[in-house]
């Protein structure tokens, strides 16, 4: 699956990727942005990739916790982007994610912004009525703040977890699901 500005959420077929190194490479990891080269042909729900040319990727800068939640990202775009339909908004979001983690932004707060957005722009945000006043403040800055100015945003460890329960909530009453991606940030933590 990949994500265009233009053309929306499309899946596809990389024949011989794991041969080619000079068509692919890491291009085919988990919000590298990068220009892609396809094939499209009606009636078909795959498209074929015929090379990918990274030019940002969260692999050149990121910890194993960033990457972690790069997959998250990664399930969280793939579940909400619709095929074939442009959302110039998402790909923006998904793009400042990799920006943010590449420049060595803190991946807990970025993780929080990111959950906050996504579930705005979908229109499903509603805040927790129950949320302290440290988490609404960290809501508030999200709003004024590109992801690459979170480090100047106050964000204590007990407001994260509190902020990541409530946005997980709305996450899975939305989708219906737990994401797979979840269970392993859960995993990593212990």
């Amino acid at each position: 699956m990949f994500l265009t500005r233009d053309r929306g959420k499309k899946r596809g077929v990389a024949k011989n990727a794991r041969q080619s190194r000079r068509r692919f490479g890491g291009a085919l990891e988990p919000m590298t942005c990068g220009r892609v080269s396809y094939v499209e042909r009606e009636r078909r729900e795959l498209v074929f990739l015929n090379y990918v040319e990274p030019t940002r990727s969260p692999l050149s800068a990121a910890d194993g916790d960033a990457l972690g939640y790069m997959e998250y990202f990664a399930e969280l775009i793939d579940e909400w982007a619709q095929e074939a339909d442009p959302n110039e908004t998402l790909f923006r979001l998904g793009a400042s994610m990799v920006e943010a983690i590449a420049a060595g932004a803190p991946v807990d707060p970025l993780a929080r912004y990111f959950e906050y957005w996504l579930l705005r722009l979908q229109g499903v945000y509603a805040p927790d009525p129950r949320a302290s006043s440290e988490a609404l403040a960290f809501l508030a800055a999200a709003r004024r703040v590109s992801p690459l100015a979170l480090a100047g945003v106050p964000a204590p460890r007990e407001v994260m977890r509190e902020l990541e329960a409530s946005h997980r909530e709305l996450i899975t009453m939305h989708l219906e699901k737990e994401l797979r991606s979840v269970k392993v940030l859960r995993e990593m933590r212990r």
